[in-house]
């Protein structure tokens, strides 16, 4: 399984735990990050500036820190 995938299931987490609306938060993480969680599968490759963006997007969203 890819470090994105395990990032995108922990970001699920926490919004589900919150009770915050998915699909509104899932956007704007998306945006920030420049890559929407949807498209995050457990084949998706890593790439490091993928990761710091979605790490930084998830601290400024929810801030969560990953």
């Amino acid at each position: 399984m890819s470090q994105l995938n395990d990032l995108k299931l922990k970001i699920e987490a926490k919004i589900t735990a919150d009770g915050l609306d998915p699909v509104a938060v899932k956007g704007k993480i998306g945006l920030r990050a420049g890559k929407l969680l949807a498209f995050i599968t457990p084949s998706t490759p890593d790439d490091p500036e993928s990761i710091s963006k979605l790490k930084a997007a998830a601290k400024e969203v929810l801030n969560l820190t990953l």
